[in-house]
């Protein structure tokens, strides 16, 4: 049984961490807001309105053939409602496939229920929106659901030197003399926690830098088991604090993000897509070698345990998990949040970011072809580093991402071992995970860490 105040310090923790990677992601993203604000076509007393509710009759979005959804209209006007309900039914790349509509009096204050079944669909995703209008009111309701996901498989392969190329950077990385250098920062200290800089070479002989915090008065000999927050993109992390007397956090600023920009220093929307036309010097080689460091660092570390090492991230953080767990057995743990650049090719005509920045680069880049970045893309692919995934993950995903699509995310899913993959599907949600998917998180690391 896990200690409830233990409980919610972690659950802080992962929060704070998520704030600065969903934050900055949604302002990339846009508003990803499921309910558009109503248009009132009409002028009404304060307390007259139209409320509508979309009920999807199953909890995840996630049906075997038909998708079905009550859709229901309260209408506390004085006045009677009449129009029409409808539904559309597009492919993530909006494609229309399905449409229905059903003419609509609701009473003056008064409510009613509408039923829709969707025709059966193939394995796959799909957007659905709910049309309302009526005397008074207009509205759209976006929602996603999902046909036998588990049978999604991307039909574009992995490379078949995939393993080696990985290999050979791993094996650069080790020839590069970490020459960790550790400070103490004494005025960032609070909640019972010491604050540590750490600095070390990473491949290219790149500095990267972090903060490791360790709880105040323990023993000399004491291990403790580690999590480490990656970080979404171009996202500077900080210190992360709490009360947690039993563990140590750590938090890496791969090349280029943070305090490790002073080799690299990209504008924001650059980052992506430096040195995107060769696959050996592509800044995210980089970066997954400077997280594969951090590992390293934590095993020269008398006072961390490598038995007991949790890497999570989101977005950005997540592609780095993925690719993390793959590349290195001594992870033990492994949450993934909205992990970006699943099934890359399949993102073209379904997600704005990055691949509209990735077509502009090379637009502007004279001999350089798409499908050459695609080919060099497939190397830093999740699903093709999901088949030598080691390590239990945890996969959270929304059905409303723009950045990180369902599909995409289950192509990338479904080629982890069975063993290890857990993931959690959240209908309502875009590019973030609901406390509930961070309380579960806490309670698998403690569990599985024995942390009582």
């Amino acid at each position: 049984m896990i200690k409830t105040v233990n409980k919610f310090k972690y659950l802080l923790l992962i929060l704070l961490i998520s704030a600065f990677v969903i934050g900055n992601m949604k302002a990339m993203a846009g508003n990803t807001k499921p309910h558009p604000k109503p248009l009132h076509t009409q002028p009404k007393d304060d307390d007259e309105e139209v409320v509508t509710n979309l009920i999807a009759h199953s909890d995840d979005g996630i049906f075997n053939s038909n998708a079905s959804y009550t859709f229901e209209v309260k209408n506390t006007y004085h006045t009677d409602q009449e129009g029409r309900v409808a539904y559309v039914v597009t492919t993530p790349a909006g494609k229309p496939v399905a449409k229905d509509s059903v003419s609509v009096k609701i009473s003056k204050n008064s409510s009613n229920s509408y039923h829709f079944t969707v025709p059966a669909m193939k394995p796959g995703f799909y957007k659905i929106n709910f049309m309302i209008n009526v005397s008074d009111y207009d509205d759209t309701t976006r929602r996603a659901f999902g046909i036998r996901p588990k049978e999604i498989r991307s039909g574009n392969p992995r490379p078949a030197d995939f393993d080696s190329f990985w290999q050979t950077a791993k094996t650069e990385l080790a020839a590069v003399e970490p020459n960790y250098k550790v400070t103490e920062k004494p005025e960032l200290e609070k909640d019972n926690r010491r604050v540590f800089l750490f600095e070390m070479k990473s491949l290219d002989n790149i500095t990267v830098r972090g903060w490791l915090t360790i709880p105040k008065g323990s023993s000399k000999s004491r291990r403790f088991p580690v999590f480490v927050g990656l970080p979404g993109y171009q996202v500077d992390l900080k210190p992360m604090l709490g009360e947690d007397e039993d563990l140590a956090i750590l938090t890496i600023n791969v090349r280029g993000q943070g305090n490790s920009r002073d080799v690299i220093h990209t504008k924001r929307e650059d980052y992506i897509t430096l040195n995107i036309e060769d696959k050996n010097k592509y800044v995210l080689r980089g970066a997954i070698m400077d997280c594969v460091r951090t590992i390293d660092f934590i095993c020269s570390r008398p006072d961390l345990d490598p038995e007991r090492i949790e890497i999570s991230g989101g977005s950005m953080g997540g592609f780095l998990a993925v690719a993390l767990a793959s590349l290195d057995s001594r992870v033990k743990l492994v949450s993934a949040q909205n992990p970006i650049l699943g099934d890359i090719r399949n993102l073209v005509g379904v997600a704005d970011w990055p691949m509209n920045d990735i077509k502009k680069y090379v637009d502007n880049k004279p001999g350089l072809s798409f499908p050459k970045i695609l080919d060099n893309l497939d190397y830093f692919d999740i699903k093709n580093f999901a088949p030598t995934i080691k390590s239990p993950i945890l996969v959270g995903i929304g059905l409303l991402d723009p950045l990180a699509p369902p599909a995409n995310e289950f192509a990338f899913y479904n080629n982890i071992p069975s063993k290890y993959g857990r993931i959690r599907i959240f209908k309502d949600l875009g590019h973030e995970v609901p406390k509930s998917f961070l309380e579960e998180d806490g309670h698998w690391m403690r569990d599985t860490f024995g942390l009582f």
